[in-house]
């Protein structure tokens, strides 16, 4: 990473460096800055842009052979001072393409020939397959000049096999359900950081969308329901009538509604007797279109109101095969997720007019979608829904680059786990992650949070993107209090959702928030490395009390939880935030008021990595 300071800037606002500790910082994200399209404290710039498109997909799906022929009319808004000479495509199914560079195996039954493009015209001019460049997920072509505010149309016509096995994110269910994802050539983004969106999509690292507008047409035979983002726009056209009503119900409803029964499916009366429905979805201002499909899963239904201040409701779906008796309580982890979601953390109204749950066979977000497998554990049933969902803010509402910065998405959904699944089953403690996090601190492959998604390697792949930022959001929360942490969080929430931040544009936003400049901690725990360890040196005697040493072997804070054991049996818990560490000491004393004879001295709680255990304790003598 190329590490710059922010000294030049500031001195353009006539501010001090020693009036706010700087952040290291890319070439791009300081030219950014220079060319004013980000903005210091945390605000997108006076001239922020980002490109947006209309896509208009049509659909033929045949579960049996799984052959997916679609033909999409995009509408490329190029909001960019640039001028574009030539378009950059994502082929996600090319994961699944003989041949490609991927991250991990794919069984060579489930490979194919990816997607197969029959024709592309631009502004009614036929693209020549010898034009298409097409290097694994990735496909490009030149283009006649794109001016600034212009406009171009594309029409695609394609079509795939999807994967019977070796799912991943998307593919075949069981035979007769699937989960679509992916599903059509879509546009990169292009940005104000990077320009066009080059990372390959190995399996592994997520995504990166634009915000568009969607409109979906999707052929299936009869007997199968579609379930997808977005708006269903027909229902009384494929659902037999008791079906539309009860779906219309449930959007009104607190309780649960049996959309699909048992006994419907065994009727079939469930959709129209014709031999193919076509299912009609929108979907505006959202970064992907997905669809699922099953011609046997009963279907569950409730809503809440999400905005107090104008009613409006979320529904809240549950899809599934009636022989995974786990998933008859999904809508309830469901609906009780968004609830706390909008209400309780991170208190903002859930941003959607649906979510559906999907049984699937994988633990996977997408706009009003997840696609959750089957699970033994009712607790494991409870963090998995309440964690995929909790995605919907990000990367969804907020458009956050995966492919580089996982952290952005994952640390939150983390944090949001944690806190929301006790609010769900009270007796639950989720320490997802926090061991891990302490046993690979100071290890080779315990890089600085912000390393980049594509070089991250072993443990490191799983704890800079999940427990490692969950924790610094958390420890923040606890710096802060829950009110000024809030106030903070919604800020950046205001300025940054529909949009693409970065993490400076999230470290800045909370500082100005918060109204407290936190990159003494940013710096320490998003920039830097090392063991997470905390220990105990000595314990004294004073005239009202003791005095206790702590160690911090690393520059990372870490919250000090103290258990004190004293003479006549009792015990009692001594908290200390972050903030005991903000001037950078190793060492800190702790004063402790007490008539009562200190025994002994033990530090660590749950939420705080502590790579040893062996300087935890300390016997008072």
């Amino acid at each position: 990473m190329n590490k710059l300071t922010l000294i030049s800037l500031f001195s353009m606002l006539g501010l001090t460096v020693s009036a706010q500790q700087t952040l290291p910082l890319t070439a791009e994200i300081q030219r950014a800055y220079h060319h004013g399209t980000r903005a210091m404290d945390g605000k997108p710039g006076p001239k922020y842009w980002q490109n947006t498109a209309d896509y208009d997909l049509k659909v033929d799906f045949d579960p049996a052979s799984r052959l997916l022929k679609g033909e999409e009319e995009i509408i490329y808004k190029n909001l960019s001072p640039d001028t574009l000479k030539e378009i950059w495509f994502k082929l996600y199914p090319n994961l699944f393409k003989t041949g490609i560079p991927r991250a991990s195996k794919i069984a060579d039954r489930d490979l194919g020939e990816g997607v197969q493009i029959h024709s592309m015209d631009i502004n009614g001019k036929t693209v020549p397959a010898a034009a298409m460049q097409t290097e694994g997920t990735n496909m490009h072509t030149a283009i006649n000049s794109l001016a600034p505010g212009a406009s171009m149309k594309l029409k695609i016509s394609y079509q795939y096999i999807l994967n019977k096995g070796s799912h991943t994110r998307t593919g075949e269910v069981d035979e007769g359900s699937d989960f679509v994802a992916y599903f059509f050539p879509r546009i990169a983004v292009y940005d104000d950081v990077d320009g066009w969106n080059k990372y390959p999509y190995m399996g592994d690292a997520e995504f990166y969308n634009d915000f568009c507008n969607f409109k979906a047409a999707i052929t299936i035979p009869k007997d199968y329901v579609i379930w997808a983002t977005g708006d269903l726009t027909n229902a009384s056209t494929v659902f037999t009538r008791q079906v539309a009503d009860r779906i219309s119900l449930a959007g009104k409803e607190d309780s649960v509604v049996n959309i699909i029964t048992a006994d419907d499916l065994k009727n079939n009366a469930v959709t129209k007797g014709k031999d193919f429905n076509t299912w009609k979805f929108e979907a505006n201002n959202v970064t992907d279109f997905v669809f699922a499909n099953s011609n046997h899963y009963l279907w569950k239904s409730s809503s809440l109101v999400v905005d107090p201040k104008d009613g409006r409701r979320t529904r809240v779906d549950a899809a599934f095969n009636p022989i995974h008796k786990d998933y008859f309580e999904v809508i309830d982890f469901a609906r009780k997720s968004v609830e706390a979601m909008s209400y309780k953390f991170p208190k903002w109204p859930f941003p959607y007019d649906h979510e559906t749950v999907f049984d699937g066979l994988d633990q996977m977000e997408y706009p009003m979608m997840v696609n959750d497998n089957p699970v033994g554990k009712r607790e494991d049933a409870i963090t998995l829904t309440d964690h995929e969902i909790f995605h919907t803010m990000f990367p969804f509402y907020m458009g956050i680059n995966e492919t580089k910065y996982g952290w952005m998405d994952e640390g939150w959904a983390t944090i949001g786990e944690w806190l929301i699944s006790p609010m769900i089953e009270p007796s639950m403690v989720d320490e997802y992650g926090v061991s891990a996090t302490a046993a690979s601190s100071g290890t080779k492959n315990d890089t600085p949070i912000m390393t980049l998604t594509p070089d991250l390697k072993g443990a490191g792949s799983f704890t800079n993107s999940y427990p490692k930022p969950g924790l610094g959001y958390l420890f923040i929360r606890d710096y802060l209090g829950d009110e000024l942490f809030t106030k903070a969080l919604h800020h950046y929430i205001e300025q940054w959702h529909g949009k693409h931040p970065t993490p400076f544009d999230f470290f800045n936003s909370m500082n100005e928030g918060a109204g407290k400049n936190m990159n003494w901690f940013w710096k320490r725990w998003f920039f830097g490395e090392g063991e997470t360890d905390l220990g105990i040196l000595g314990v004294t005697k004073t005239a009202d009390g003791y005095t206790i040493k702590v160690e911090n072997r690393s520059q990372k804070p870490l919250p000090v939880d103290l258990t004190l054991s004293y003479a006549d049996g009792s015990t009692e818990k001594m908290h200390n935030n972050i903030g005991v560490w903000e001037k950078g000491d190793r060492e800190i004393v702790l004063p402790l008021k007490t008539s009562k004879q200190l025994k002994r001295v033990v530090v660590g709680s749950t939420y705080v990595p502590d790579k040893n255990d062996f300087n935890n304790f300390f016997n008072v003598k």
